[in-house]
């Protein structure tokens, strides 16, 4: 009798808690427009990476579905407004909804000491 085993690697399914937590952010205004929330993020190489709701360049193969895992592009600014932490990047402003727990605020606490204001970008050739 054969096993079956499935695993998705590409995303996660949203709890009541990211939810909530997307509902409050969507009820807030912000400086710019947003592109998407993000939830259960942490900081790697200058990006972010995380479970991607409400993206506004979803399209019909899938990309940036909700509950997908994403990684953004480099991180070119980032700003507390009201509740929330909102990343900025080449093209998009992502909302963080909730962090990774035990290393997503201290992730994004070393970019922000590491950086100091001095973001330095990813190559293209490993992006």
């Amino acid at each position: 009798m054969p096993s079956t085993i499935n695993v998705d690697l590409h995303g996660k399914r949203l709890t009541d808690f990211h939810l909530k937590r997307i509902a409050q952010a969507d009820a807030q205004l912000f400086h710019e427009p947003i592109t998407a929330y993000l939830s259960d993020v942490f900081v790697s190489a200058c990006s972010a990476v995380g479970i991607v709701f409400g993206h506004q360049r979803k399209d019909q193969f899938g990309r940036y579905t909700d509950g997908h895992l994403i990684r953004t592009s480099d991180i070119r600014f980032v700003r507390k407004e009201g509740r929330f932490w909102v990343l900025t990047t080449m093209t998009s402003r992502y909302v963080v909804t909730s962090f990774t727990r035990d290393i997503g605020r201290n992730s994004l606490k070393s970019f922000l000491q590491t950086a100091q204001g001095r973001y330095v970008f990813t190559p293209p050739v490993l992006q």
